[in-house]
């Protein structure tokens, strides 16, 4: 398995009567920039982490030339979820659920993946939706009871697509998945090293350029965009959490202190400004930061910096309860609201 600083054990210990109740599940993510693990014991009404852990493939490396997933990275993805789904066993899960995003439904050869996926470990990859992506995200973040009462614009930033999410009292009013993500942008950009300030400046209005033209339109069909900076930004996925870990300076994951966190807009652009005047090899020794996330670490950060820019959005909170909270549940307890 995989030992760098985003794999983690976190034991369960005294768990409440629901929770010694319920069933051990298991759920892979295949994501465009790793593989993501979670075992979980699920009850009717809870979601408790038993083991999480991440693997850096970068399935979505070299793919935004042609739409097509390159053999060694089709290969390294393979490995990888044969390896999660061998420890999800030894874990006791009953049942592994292997889901796929953003490289996989883009992909013009994905069944490439699936099979190589079901070669290596006998499990079948469903491919989901950039709307279901953001449903799963939505309802992962809620398994927090602390998130599910209050409006709020919930952001989960990948590696080849970014969900956003508006909820109130529980419920969804907007989902929708657009084609900005990390990997995408890093594919896209070349960058010196360390980046220059007129890089950095492009991508700034690059990105806003793509909120104003792509994002505005939708959420505003569903909210008043002046009412938005009202309103709590939820973030979820890997660059918010390493974000909090750098906030934090932890080297170790650690979810109660990462869901601690909380950003202003101006402590985003601080990080924001720092990351992007930094040197590769110099973003590889940062505590928090694992080495072989230093690259799109620069694309993460900007894309959360200009949501709370572009929509005056004043305070950001960190959700580390993403997509696979909600897969993780039998597909018969999952539900599709607004």
């Amino acid at each position: 398995m995989n030992n760098d600083p985003e794999s983690f054990v976190s034991p369960v210990r005294h768990l409440p009567f629901a929770i010694r109740h319920s069933k051990r599940r298991a759920v892979i993510d295949i994501g465009t920039n790793s593989v993501k693990l979670l075992v979980a014991d699920v009850s009717h009404d809870a979601v408790e982490p038993v083991w999480e852990g991440s693997e850096q493939t970068r399935l979505g490396r070299g793919f935004y030339e042609d739409h097509r997933l390159r053999p060694e990275a089709i290969a390294d993805t393979a490995k990888a979820v044969a390896h999660f789904a061998s420890f999800a066993n030894e874990q006791g899960a009953g049942s592994i659920r292997i889901v796929a995003t953003s490289a996989a439904r883009d992909a013009a050869n994905a069944t490439d993946l699936l099979d190589a996926v079901r070669s290596a470990c006998g499990h079948g990859v469903e491919v989901i939706s950039g709307e279901q992506e953001a449903d799963w995200a939505f309802q992962g973040v809620l398994t927090d009871a602390s998130l599910r009462d209050q409006p709020a614009l919930i952001l989960d930033v990948g590696g080849g697509s970014t969900e956003f999410i508006l909820g109130d009292a529980g419920q969804s009013m907007f989902r929708q998945s657009f084609k900005l993500g990390t990997v995408r942008l890093l594919e896209s950009t070349p960058l010196s090293d360390p980046p220059t300030a007129a890089e950095f400046a492009a991508v700034r209005a690059q990105l806003r350029s793509f909120l104003d033209r792509e994002v505005r339109p939708q959420l505003a069909a569903h909210w008043d965009v002046n009412r938005l900076m009202k309103l709590m930004l939820v973030g979820t996925g890997g660059t918010i959490s390493i974000l909090a870990r750098l906030e934090l300076r932890l080297p170790d994951y650690d979810r109660e202190r990462i869901e601690s966190a909380c950003f202003t807009a101006e402590r985003v652009r601080w990080h924001a400004e720092r990351l992007w005047q930094m040197p590769l090899a110099n973003r590889r020794e940062l505590p928090g930061l694992p080495a072989n996330r230093a690259d799109v670490i620069l694309f993460g950060v900007a894309i959360y910096e200009a949501v709370m820019e572009t929509f005056g959005i004043a305070t950001l909170r960190v959700s580390t309860r993403g997509l696979r909270f909600a897969a993780v549940r039998p597909p018969k307890e999952l539900r599709v609201e607004g």
